[in-house]
């Protein structure tokens, strides 16, 4: 009878013991990620019953709640559809995206930082407040950004070298994030179906996420940095320079752009290869490099690894298991390439900062309701994916393709600007991906920035990075140039 009730005793203590730590687990461990999930239909009710909190760019506050006299309290608002690739939205119907749910703990009054707030709330039976989201964004830059982009279908990335800090991001076509802040059901849902079912996409954000584009010649950057980092070639290495070239194989042949060789000349260096942005020298030079030391030069970059800014990027991609020929189109930014602008932004970044990755961030700082600061973004290092002499070799480089090549419309005047742009091709009779990606100025550089055109700017097969992209790069580089 005793080993009885010891085994009853035994099993009871047991089943008391994981009851604890499952307790424990979910109002302590897991209370912040079950508050964040967007499933969590309670947490975003319940919010409705706390002021939430701004989002802030410089003194303005491009998301705010305002006091309504319904059952939800209050009503979320935006100020302007410029910044809802940033801020995304909050509906109690559709849920959250963009900042507003990765930052919806703090923004609720729930993260542990508010811990205090929350107990003098709890006594004094008040609603906790929700604190402030201060972001980096310039807002100069952003509206420079905007303008630009135009009516184009695109997005653009600008970076602060030395700190990471995400100076614009912008993504168009986009929305306005008032429609789905709405308290009427039936009116928030039909304008979230408009939105799903509008040819133009407008709830991706093509900065960071969606199909994400092939790079075309921006990714030559990646793959003189790999020619570089293997110690066997220089920028005044020189590539064979045939009129077209015929990949191993295959009956197919690479042509430059220009239906020449590139430059004069039987060989070329790489140096000019990217000034004048020629494909036949860097599929040569790509298959002599092989995929694996491109993969490995784009990895260290960022590429296969998912960035948090805190928005999620999806990551950029370079295949495996390729034959030569597949090689060699890889390596001027074809085939199966995949990248963002945020990770183009990143790689000029790095350039920019001698080689050295900053993690790229959006909030600068959270702030309290009465605006005590409750934590402050502390820029960090991602990694150190070139060398510093690599630096500064490509950007030697992609200051003369700038100065004196096809890059040219990127240039700042009056300002030393790096760039390199990029005309992606997506099949037969498809339009082309436009690029951009660069900084300014050379020494001491401010800004980093990409930027990605879609559908050919609307002019198909013969818009190009250097006449539609490259522009817009440069206003966001004069705009942070001149605040």
């Amino acid at each position: 009878m005793n080993r009885q009730l010891n085994r009853v005793s035994a099993t009871v203590g047991a089943m008391f013991f994981a009851l604890f730590v499952a307790v424990t687990t979910v109002q302590f461990i897991s209370a912040d990620s079950l508050t964040n999930d967007p499933r969590n239909v309670r947490s975003v009710y319940d919010s409705y019953k706390t002021q939430r909190g701004a989002i802030f760019v410089g003194n303005q506050a491009v998301a705010y709640s305002a006091k309504s006299d319904d059952v939800y309290h209050y009503l979320r608002k935006y100020s302007s559809p410029m910044y809802s690739s940033v801020t995304g939205f909050f509906s109690f119907f559709q849920g959250a995206t963009g900042l507003e749910a990765t930052g919806n703990d703090y923004l609720t009054g729930k993260n542990s930082a508010q811990f205090f707030e929350q107990i003098n709330a709890l006594f004094s039976g008040n609603s906790v407040s929700g604190a402030n989201l201060r972001l980096t964004i310039d807002p100069k830059a952003q509206a420079a950004a905007w303008n630009a982009l135009g009516n184009l279908t695109g997005a653009v990335v600008a970076i602060e070298p030395k700190t990471g800090k995400i100076l614009a991001l912008v993504s168009k076509p986009t929305f306005d994030a008032n429609w789905l802040a709405g308290h009427n059901g039936r009116i928030s849902a039909a304008h979230y179906k408009h939105l799903l079912n509008a040819k133009s996409e407008p709830l991706i954000n093509r900065a960071i996420g969606g199909d994400l584009y092939a790079p075309g010649s921006v990714f030559k950057i990646v793959v003189a940095a790999a020619a570089f980092e293997s110690g066997k070639y220089t920028p005044l290495s020189r590539i064979p320079n045939p009129v077209r070239y015929q990949l191993p194989g295959t009956n197919t042949f690479v042509m430059n752009s220009t239906e020449g060789r590139c430059g004069v000349g039987s060989t070329v260096t790489i140096a000019d290869a990217l000034r004048l942005s020629c494909n036949v020298p860097f599929a040569q030079l790509g298959i002599a490099l092989g995929q694996d030391a491109i993969r490995s030069q784009a990895e260290k970059f960022g590429f296969g690894q998912t960035l948090h800014v805190p928005l999620t990027v999806t990551p950029s991609t370079y295949p495996s298991g390729m034959d030569d020929a597949q090689t060699g189109l890889s390596a001027f930014g074809q085939f199966d390439d995949r990248v963002s602008p945020m990770q183009m932004a990143l790689i000029a970044a790095t350039i920019a900062n001698g080689g050295v990755a900053m993690q790229p961030n959006l909030i600068q700082s959270v702030q309290s309701s009465n605006f005590a600061t409750l934590s402050t973004t502390t820029p960090s290092q991602l990694g150190t994916p070139i060398s510093a002499k690599t630096a500064s070799r490509l950007t030697k480089m992609m200051i003369a393709a700038v100065e004196s090549g096809v890059s040219y419309n990127g240039k700042v005047p009056g300002v030393s600007t790096a760039g390199k742009t990029g005309t992606a091709q997506n099949g037969p009779g498809q339009p082309y991906t436009l690029w951009f990606t660069g900084f300014a100025p050379t020494k001491n550089p401010k800004v980093a920035v990409a930027v990605v055109v879609a559908n050919g700017g609307g002019q198909g097969q013969s818009g190009r990075g250097n006449t539609l992209a490259a522009p817009i790069a440069r206003a966001v580089m004069q705009a942070v140039l001149n605040r």
